[in-house]
């Protein structure tokens, strides 16, 4: 039986980077997958696959709507949908084979197969052939899978969740997406950019619900203008099948049951851990109400030698967050100090424009009595959003009365994935919003409403508004 310092039961984001950590580190380390290709749903099926299309249909959007303005004439653009996929497609390939490049470059034992625990330090892989490992520790990073309701079952056809959503033959004509958050919005942008007409039914009373309320009714706003449509405080009921597409019934504010129909219906409720087949009842590892794996401060489990990480654990499920636990757990084994602050890892939706945050929301910070006080700047303010004709959105930040201490900063611009960079890394060594403020930004820029907000927050003195 060969032997392994670290063996990580799952190749996604979180999986594959704590590998490379421990390697790096001098450990002799195994990875277990139990699909033909690494990467886990980020690379295959998540994040990866769904910015392809993202950027795809933002192109096409823009040559449909924008270009004439911009001085460019071209004959009405048409959507090739095979071409689009097989781009996707191509991306995909590229970056899991970056990964097995990368588990190669490292040393990393690959195992292709379904592991699961023998004892605490025994693992069993069943792939075309039958393995039987042990390791020293044991790091699970088995992620999560979509979920669903009752009377919401997937039926990969018309039902569908993120996975087909990827990979569709045809352009829906409507769309019906049950989730107003992430998953839904993104992929409810893909196809509404490509012809869609999108309804959105969100049980609460807003999108993005986890995040700063002022991004949600912005990021409503400008959906609307792209023709999106929005049903609030509806729950569905059911969901089924017709001869030409999807009957859902919902019941609305009032309690009057509705229909909606449409062709296809997008399920995004969110995700649930996966844990299915690691047999976690040959270990002392327990699990939570919701599935996930309960662990320690330090991403341990009832058994010290074994962690997990990811999206089989509790907080936000996003593959950088499993990648900064990754790392983290590969240094804890190594007997280092490893740094990580879950109030600095950021959040982003991809849709156009981006939005993005990172750490306290105003909602929450009234919950919990803080005196603070709020910037905010709009983008159309900005000379480099008229240029290139971006002017939706808004920079907030949130400061400390007191101390000036930035404490949120909450985005809905061009480029706020990127953006939002500038704020954890002021947040990390605990800046003030004048710290932000007294930095130069270059101009013409989108940052440069990053600096005004900033100035907003200080002294209520932004220049250019």
């Amino acid at each position: 039986m060969e032997k392994y310092n670290v063996i990580v039961i799952g190749s996604g984001p979180g999986g594959y980077v704590a590998a490379i950590r421990c390697a790096q580190l001098g450990l002799k380390t195994a990875i277990i997958e139990k699909y033909n290709t690494l990467g886990g749903t980020c690379l295959n099926v998540g994040c990866i696959p769904s910015k392809t299309l993202l950027d795809s249909s933002e192109h096409f959007h823009t040559a449909l709507h924008d270009f004439e303005k911009h001085g460019i004439d071209i004959s009405k653009p048409k959507v090739n949908l095979p071409n689009m996929m097989a781009r996707k497609d191509e991306v995909i390939k590229q970056t899991c084979d970056g990964v097995n490049f990368l588990m190669d470059k490292n040393n990393i034992t690959v195992y292709n197969g379904l592991g699961s625990f023998v004892d605490e330090n025994t693992v069993s892989i069943e792939g075309d052939k039958k393995s039987v490992i042990s390791g020293d520790n044991i790091i699970i990073a088995t992620g999560s899978k979509p979920n669903y309701f009752p009377g919401m079952e997937p039926d990969k056809q018309r039902i569908i969740t993120s996975t087909e959503a990827l990979s569709l033959k045809e352009i829906p004509k409507h769309m019906i997406v049950i989730g107003g958050g992430v998953i839904g919005l993104e992929l409810g942008s893909v196809y509404g950019r490509l012809g869609s007409e999108v309804t959105v039914i969100e049980f609460q009373d807003g999108l993005i619900p986890t995040m700063d309320k002022t991004l949600g009714k912005e990021l409503m706003k400008i959906l609307k203008k792209e023709g999106f449509k929005f049903l609030f405080n509806h729950a569905v009921q059911e969901v089924s099948s017709t001869k030409d597409g999807v009957s859902l019934k919902v019941k609305n504010k009032k309690d009057e049951l509705i229909t909606v129909e449409g062709d296809y219906c997008l399920v995004a409720v969110g995700r649930k851990p996966y844990t299915e087949g690691l047999k976690l009842e040959n270990t002392n590892i327990m699990t939570d109400n919701a599935g996930r794996i309960v662990t320690n401060e330090h991403l341990q489990t009832a058994s010290s030698h074994i962690f997990a990480i990811g999206d089989v654990v509790k907080g936000a499920m996003l593959a950088h967050k499993a990648e900064e636990e990754g790392v983290y757990v590969a240094e804890m084994i190594a007997n280092q100090k490893p740094h990580l602050d879950y109030n600095l890892v950021p959040g982003v939706v991809y849709t156009w424009p981006e939005v993005a945050a990172v750490g306290k929301t105003e909602e929450q910070l009234k919950e919990m009595g803080a005196d603070y006080k709020v910037g905010q700047f709009p983008i159309r303010a900005l000379g480099r959003a008229r240029a290139s004709m971006d002017i939706q959105g808004l920079i907030k930040i949130i400061s400390d009365s007191n101390t000036d201490e930035v404490l949120g900063v909450h985005m809905i611009a061009p480029r706020a994935a990127d953006l939002i960079m500038e704020a954890v890394v002021a947040m990390e060594y605990r800046a003030s919003a004048e710290d932000i403020a007294r930095i130069c930004h270059p101009h013409p820029t989108y940052s440069e409403a990053v600096k005004e907000a900033a100035l907003s927050a200080t002294e209520s003195r932004p220049l250019h508004i």
